[in-house]
């Protein structure tokens, strides 16, 4: 199996990883890999387009319409 390091990781993010890893009853590196596992081999990825059509309503479209002015009349 190959080996994977990752450097400069964030002192916060290492002590969250290490207290899931603890809830879990596993070591930090097993957690690691569970981490990695799921966010790459899991389900089928979705498209932005899924994303967003998965997203509640909570917005009037009248809200995000940009007032404009009144053309002026043409003279012919």
């Amino acid at each position: 199996m190959a080996q994977l390091i990752v450097r400069n990781i964030e002192d916060a993010l290492v002590a969250t990883l290490k207290k899931e890893a603890a809830r879990h009853g596993r070591s930090a590196e097993a957690e690691h890999r569970e981490i990695l596992r799921k966010a790459l081999r899991e389900g089928p990825r979705r498209s932005l387009k899924q994303h967003l059509q998965q997203m509640p309503n909570v917005v009037d479209d009248a809200d995000l319409e940009i007032p404009r002015k009144r053309s002026r009349p043409v003279k012919l």
